[in-house]
């Protein structure tokens, strides 16, 4: 009992004296405009990979570290470049993979951020900056728990890791399974900790244990062979916008339910959820009302969801009287747990071609789809996540579903059935991941570390 309460303190002191250079570490990071979508600069990929490996590096824990890529299958192409770091267990330990990402969603329009987004910037106890918090956090989460314990433990440590930095996440882990079957024996494992989820809110950790899958596809409507005149033609002949305004009015029904035949739901309970805090944290005004039926997070862990999420067609300054000849949407839905996502967009197109108003043409592209992901929380390593993030937060961990996805989990359940999958994360209702000024919360991040470290530390004590 002795040695366990001074290895536990050991840990502690570490992973809070290794906080002001993880943070200064994660804010390099934030600098780096690691985009992985094709219209911006590609080489700050390789820059933000070739950060993470030295971050790596850095820890004096792994036997090997690289900056690697795979095929994208169909194509001639490679994805995105990726970190992957390994160390052998000794003396029977488990192994554990830490999957984060080092890419980031676009940051838009700069007027839209109270400070620029890729300059980190401090304001009232939160981190600002794009991927301040998704998921350059869960990079470093990783990166100072695995100081923390080497600081600690020392040559003591037994404990195997795999470290995998993925580096095209947000724009769709392209190359993901081909990576992982590329990679199999280096990244075969006994559990796997995904560091790209959230918290019940600032103070309560969370298990994530239930994702939506994802169906996202682009959806070009066509009613003419070229543009004419409004005033000519117009009342008689069919636009294109619409044919398209008809057609996507059909997806949902008038409470803003999804309306199409063979998307499922998942019957689960959910914990209680008021409208106020779904105001508050969504930015819902008081005059707008949420849709659907059932309880909120009902809604938003076990129901599709349907979004437009992208419209090309004639811009406001552009306006003038023609009948557009089509209008391409982007389509995004996700899926209930439970329901494969080929099945549901499936449905989905199967639904538009049913409602084409006045024979319009539908041509539908770039279909992605990733399954949802349920947990077995019957696991030992469940238990221990969850001791571990009570310890480090001080208050206990629940277990939550997120109504958005991680497709490539389901990639990581096929290569790797018999590991035990834990999703963790350091955002929370308020980190605005996706959106102009995201940010991350300081004290969350401090905790996380800690609890990934405690979590790490236990993991070394297991025999296998």
């Amino acid at each position: 009992m002795t040695f366990e309460y001074t290895r536990e303190q050991a840990v502690r002191e570490s992973a809070h004296s290794a906080i002001p250079t993880a943070l200064a570490d994660l804010g390099a990071l934030v600098r780096i405009p690691s985009i992985a979508w094709p219209a911006f600069d590609q080489s700050q990929l390789r820059r933000s990979a070739d950060s993470v490996a030295a971050l790596a590096e850095s820890t004096g824990i792994f036997d090997s570290v690289e900056v690697t890529s795979a095929a994208i299958p169909g194509t001639d192409e490679h994805g995105q470049p990726a970190v992957l770091a390994t160390r052998a267990a000794r003396n029977g330990r488990p192994t554990v993979l830490l999957y984060a990402h080092h890419d980031v969603q676009p940051h838009g329009d700069d007027a839209l951020w109270d400070s620029p987004p890729f300059e980190p910037t401090v304001r009232d106890g939160r981190l600002y900056g794009r991927g301040a918090a998704d998921d350059k956090a869960g990079i470093m989460v990783h990166i100072a728990a695995l100081r923390a314990v080497k600081e600690a433990i020392g040559d003591d440590l037994d404990l195997g890791v795999a470290l995998f930095i993925e580096g095209e996440e947000e724009y769709g882990s392209r190359s993901f399974g081909q990576f992982l079957s590329d990679n199999a024996d280096a990244l075969r494992s006994d559990v796997i900790v995904v560091a790209d989820s959230g918290n019940w809110d600032v103070d309560t950790p969370a298990l994530t244990v239930s994702l939506r899958g994802n169906a996202r596809f682009t959806l070009r409507v066509r009613t003419l062979d070229h543009a004419s005149h409004s005033g000519m033609f117009g009342g008689v002949v069919p636009d294109a916008m619409m044919a398209t305004v008809k057609l996507l009015s059909t997806l949902w029904d008038d409470d803003g339910s999804v309306a199409v035949k063979g998307l499922h739901e998942r019957d689960a309970e959910t914990p209680e959820y008021s409208e106020e805090t779904l105001r508050d944290e969504a930015g819902l005004p008081a005059g707008v009302k949420p849709i659907g039926t059932g309880s909120l997070l009902g809604r938003i862990w076990n129901k599709p969801s349907i979004t437009i999420t992208g419209i090309d067609a004639t811009s406001v300054a552009s306006a003038s009287n023609t009948l557009a000849p089509e209008v391409t949407v982007v389509i995004s839905a996700r899926v209930a747990p439970g329901q494969q996502a080929d099945d549901a967009y499936a449905a989905i197109e199967e639904h538009l071609r049913a409602h084409a108003p006045f024979g319009a043409e539908l041509e539908f592209s770039d279909v992605d789809c990733g399954d949802a992901f349920l947990v077995d929380t019957s696991g030992w390593a469940v238990e221990l996540a969850r001791d571990a993030l009570g310890r480090g937060y001080g208050k206990d961990a629940v277990d939550v579903g997120v109504g958005g996805s991680i497709p490539f989990i389901s990639d990581l359940v096929r290569e790797f059935p018999g590991a035990q999958i834990l999703v963790t994360g350091v955002e929370d209702p308020h980190t605005r991941a996706h959106s102009p000024n995201e940010s991350l919360h300081l004290e969350t991040f401090r905790r996380a570390v800690l609890s990934e470290a405690l979590l790490l530390a236990g993991l070394d004590a297991r025999t296998m």
